[in-house]
This record gives C-alpha cells, structure tokens and sequence, in this order.
C-alpha cells in the first residue's frame, strides 16, 4: 500500500483498532496532521457510518469525523506538515508561560492587537529592554529549530511578517482538529499560569512572534520562556563506560584524598570511573576513584550489574532497572547491562507511594506509549499543566510513567510527583528502545501485559 489512496487524521487521536470494528482492541492512535496508506474501499461499517479503513503496519480507522479519506480537507491540509520529531530530544519547541496573556485563533492586526492588549506596546518594550530569561535576548532561537532568528528588536520596530503558513494569511482561523466547534473570535481563551506549551512552528506577523500550538491555538512567544531542555544524558555500556563506576548525583559532592581530606569539588553528573575497592570516612562509605581520590556513596552512585538476574532477565527479555536510593536507570537486553543514567524519581523518595508524591516500587510492564501527552494536576496549590511531555510510557494503572522533563535539569536527585523523569535525550533513547514500538506515523501505541519489564526498588 505504497501509492494510492491515503487515509488523513483530522483529530488529536484518532483510535487505530485491531479489527473494523469499535468494539475490537485499541493498538494505538494517529495525531492530527499524519495519514497512512490505505486501501481503495473499506474493510466494514460495524458502528462507523464512514466505514473502517486499514493504515500500516496493522489495524483500522474510522472515517468520519475524526479521520478522512480527503487530503483537500482544511484541517489536513494546515496541519499534516507540522508533525513532532522523534528523532530530536524534543519533538516540539516548548515553553512555559511567563506573561499570561490572551491566545488566538487567527492572527490580529495591530490594532486588533491593541484592543485584545491594551498595554503591548509598553510590554513589548520593557521585554525588548529586559535582561536575563525574562528578556528578549534569552534563548530565541529555541522558536527557530536551533537557526539564527530574526533581531527581536528590528523585528518589533519594522513589523516585520515573515513564515506564516498560508492558511493564516488574509484574517485565515486555525482549523479546529478538535469535535467540539470553537467560536468565531479572534481570541479563544487566555494563557493561566504554570502551563506549559508546545509549540508546531512559529513566525513573524507585524513585528512580534507567534507559535501554532500543537492543540491548534496561536500564542504570542513574547509571552513564554523558551526551553531548551537539559543536555544531560547517560552513557552506553561497553562502548562508553565499563564495571564499576559512578555517577556524580549531587550539585556540590567534593572528592576526599586518601586521608579524608578535601581534595576538591566532583563535577555534578561526572561519570567517575572506579577501582572498586572501598572505605569508610567518619563512618560514611566511600568509593575509590581511578585517580586515588575517594567520593562519598551519598554524593555518587555507584552501578554493577544485578548481582542476582530475574527470570525475565535469563529468558533473554529486555528489562529496565530503576535505583530509587541510587536515582539511577538501567537498561538491559536480558543479562548484559547496556545502558545507565541518572533519573529523578518521586519527591518523597522511600516514603509510601499511597499516601505520598513517592514513586511507586515494584515490577511492572509498559503498557502504554505517547510521543508526547499531558500532564496536569487540580490539587489545590500545586495545579499545573504541560501540554505535550516528551516520550511517555505509562507502566501502571494509576498513572504512573517514565518520561522526559523539560522542565527541570536536577536529574540524580528526587524531583517529580511520583513519575520517573528523564532528561529529554535520555527518555527518547529508552522510548525508541522499549516495547511496545511506536509504529512510523502513530503518536501512540497499546499492549497490555506485554510490554518491557520496569523494576522498581530501594
């Protein structure tokens, strides 16, 4: 099915199930903007009017109003060049919001602007003027894929418009890939704080920077702190590293010589490589470093393989180890250790997952996987929510999961709600490598019960 006819998703999710029909298992889902090849007419009509149609590698979609057989349809035609990029650290540009401020659903002219913010030409300079993260000098070429931008300034002062897609031009609406219609205003709704965006691509309109979200909303980047994400990763076992070495855990760990004297500060997430042997400083237990220096087992990890392999591990399945103590992930492809880095797992460290913002211990199985979802909580004093979190693999019911963070750069130490954090290169790598596979084209995949095994302990 490598010509001919293509099935587009005109939804956030639209559902690929087993078989034609809706009653059949869920295999996982397409995001607005992808399509498949398909087949010239459909498989069965058994609860979809539109009819089930099959998309590689396996399974049906029904056509209707989530999906279509239409590539002229506005939606599909707006949104299927925007599509997230797995193969990066991070599949979107992203940003939290500094300055809420209203979000559109077409672009304003500036004096539309003006009424919808009576205060952006003062804001605009005062950003313009600002130093630091808060100011237009700030990491702006996170909005451009890494490219050089446009001067802020310049930009601002000559209205510059440059990139916009054509279906903004000329009062053009972002389409709606949502089933609830949306009301024909300029403004849709207005940012909140402590929500994270992200963002399909952005451009010039009359001198100021806008991003298309990945929920179809344009939003003003004036208003949002860029992310770059954390540089941070880990290292490959065999090729990079070999038995025994260390992660540096902690920010301000210090080496001591052979007398337990300061011997001067250790590099936050350094990898140390070890002798081995081992000894005891004012009752704190130290490891030897391959420069005769000593770090403190509270400021590093040490890693060794499973001094005892698991069933699964000796039945040849791939498997991921997980050190709250430590904070520490390992992966392996049955008995050989492969890869390891430093995660952050659940705030409340050791504490009881029940009752606190604990990780929860134990073995489990990924079930679930998400290019990117939502995450977002209502608990009184600590709402938030961040569209689109990178490299999701939920691998229990009440939702617990492994996933990038964006957000933060304090990996080694406990840092989430209960999820297991990644820095973002780290939780693309462990996504692409961990089953159930992520077909080319979905945005998410199912298989309950069969899923690489995820060990959690102390």
């Amino acid at each position: 099915m490598s010509t001919g006819p293509r099935v587009y998703a005109k939804n956030l999710r639209v559902w690929v199930h087993e078989r034609p029909d809706g009653s059949s298992r869920r295999l996982g889902y397409l995001r607005v903007g992808a399509s498949s090849p398909t087949s010239e007419s459909a498989a069965g009509f058994a609860g979809c009017q539109g009819g089930w149609y099959p998309v590689e590698p396996a399974g049906y979609v029904c056509v209707g109003r989530q999906a279509t057989l239409d590539g002229t349809d506005p939606v599909v035609r707006a949104m299927e060049t925007f599509r997230p990029r797995p193969e990066e650290k991070l599949p979107y540009l992203y940003g939290t919001v500094r300055n809420p401020g209203p979000v559109f659903q077409r672009l304003p002219g500036i004096e539309e602007l003006r009424e919808a913010e009576p205060d952006v030409d003062r804001r605009m300079l005062e950003w313009l003027d600002a130093g630091g993260e808060i100011g237009a000098s700030y990491a702006q070429d996170v909005w451009t894929w890494g490219e050089p931008p446009e001067d802020p300034r310049g930009a601002w002062t000559a209205k510059l418009t440059r990139g916009v897609p054509d279906f903004l031009q000329n009062h053009g609406m972002v389409p709606n890939p949502h089933l609830s219609p949306r009301p024909p205003t300029l403004v849709l709704d207005r940012m909140r704080p402590k929500v994270g965006y992200a963002i399909l691509d952005t451009f010039l309109h009359e001198g100021r920077r806008y991003g298309l979200t990945t929920h179809a909303e344009l939003v003003p980047t004036d208003r949002l702190r860029p992310i770059r994400g954390s540089d941070f990763r880990g290292v490959r076992i065999g090729e990079d590293v070999e038995f025994p070495f260390a992660f540096v855990r902690h920010p301000e760990a210090k080496f001591v010589d052979a007398s337990g004297a300061d011997a001067g500060a250790a590099t936050y997430r350094d990898v140390l490589r070890l002798t081995g042997k081992q000894k005891f400083f004012g009752k704190v237990l130290h490891y030897e470093v391959k420069d005769g220096r000593y770090i403190s087992d509270r400021h590093a990890s040490r890693l060794d393989p499973a001094k005892k392999m698991p069933g699964w591990a000796n039945a040849g399945e791939k498997w991921i180890d997980i050190n709250i103590t430590k904070q520490t992930l390992m992966l392996y492809e049955g008995t050989t250790p492969v890869y390891a880095t430093l995660v952050s797992t659940g705030e409340a460290g050791l504490a009881s997952a029940e009752t606190t913002t604990a990780t929860r211990r134990g073995i489990f199985r990924i079930h679930t996987k998400h290019i990117t979802a939502t995450m977002a909580s209502n608990e009184s004093g600590e709402e938030f929510e961040l569209r689109d979190v990178p490299y999701v693999q939920y691998f229990e019911s009440e939702g617990y999961a492994l996933h990038g963070a964006y957000w933060h750069d304090r990996f080694g130490m406990p840092k989430s709600r209960g999820c297991i954090n990644l820095s973002p290169e780290d939780a693309r790598r462990v996504f692409h490598w961990t089953d159930p596979q992520v077909p080319t084209g979905w945005h998410g995949a199912l298989l309950p019960l069969r899923g690489t095994v995820v060990f959690i302990h102390p």
